[in-house]
């Protein structure tokens, strides 16, 4: 059996030539690929034995756009996953405490959900974020290509703090509406964590034919700023005045303004709505 290492030269982590090499020589026979440079997945699962394995060399980001540029198709071979990322959110949710490990995660691959922006519709693994989350990540890309160094800590603090205004929100769940003031973020989750270790919604299981919206609303800058950092851990939902949770298979959130969003950490801008939509689908069994 041959494994095709399909890797992301723009990952968090260096993907250099001797990190890959040292990946590849884990397997009998192996072979390295940028998949930057696949220009169509049929034509190259069409050229592969069906006994041959893929293992995926990247972050989330890395994850989503392989599945998107292979939706549609039948894969018939496993897939695996070695996670080089930066915030490698899939590992945490699904291999907590074996951070370097290589696996297979094919299962978690069927029936992921999808989420509709401006007519286009796009797979996502772990969560879609809309808010100062996807403000974070549109201050960040900008300082990566004016080559500085990224901070999503200190950008998130700027944010709250002086740069970022909340907005109002309005909510649809399965069909049923709701509406909030001073919506800090909103995103819908699949998996529990997403940007970097932040865990909104710590009861969410993936791929379960239901999603978690997290809203954070009504609060002002200091008491935002100062109950932010439970976030990491699953503890903001103690602040129960702040914090509202909704579950369903179809959520819509639009706000009264365009901002940022963010789906698996790719940035998507000046999105005044989305509408995320699940997957019918038996849970994945841990």
């Amino acid at each position: 059996m041959k494994h095709y290492i399909l890797y992301n030269p723009h990952a968090g982590k260096a993907n250099n030539a001797e990190a890959l090499s040292s990946l590849a020589l884990m397997f009998e026979e192996a072979e390295l690929i940028d998949m930057t440079e696949i220009s169509d997945y049929t034509v190259f699962f069409g050229g592969i034995d069906k006994s041959d394995a893929i293992v995926i060399c990247g972050g989330d980001g890395t994850l989503n756009r392989f599945v998107n540029d292979t939706e549609g198709i039948k894969i018939k071979n496993e897939i695996f996953y070695y996670a080089n990322g930066t915030g490698n959110d899939f590992l945490k949710d699904v291999k907590a405490g074996s951070l370097e490990s290589v696996f297979s995660i094919t299962k978690y691959l069927e029936g992921l959900p999808s989420v509709e922006i401006n007519g286009k519709t796009t797979k996502f693994i772990n969560g879609v974020g809309y808010g100062i989350d996807g403000y974070c990540c549109e201050v960040g890309d900008e300082l990566r290509a004016q080559g500085k160094r990224v901070n999503y800590s200190s950008i998130a603090i700027k944010g709250l703090l002086f740069h970022y205004k909340p907005t109002k929100a309005r909510v649809s769940v399965d069909g049923k509406a709701y509406e909030f003031d001073k919506v800090w973020i909103a995103p819908t989750m699949n998996g529990r964590y997403y940007g970097g270790g932040m865990m909104p919604a710590p009861a969410q299981k993936r791929n379960s034919g239901e999603l978690t919206l997290m809203v954070w609303h009504g609060s002002g800058k200091l008491s935002t700023l100062m109950a932010f950092p439970s976030l990491f851990k699953g503890e903001h939902l103690k602040h129960d005045k702040m914090i509202t949770l909704l579950t369903g298979k179809e959520i819509t959130v639009e706000f009264d303004s365009p901002r940022a969003l963010q789906i698996d950490g790719e940035t998507v801008l000046n999105v005044s709505s989305y509408t995320a939509r699940a997957h019918a689908l038996t849970p994945v069994m841990e």
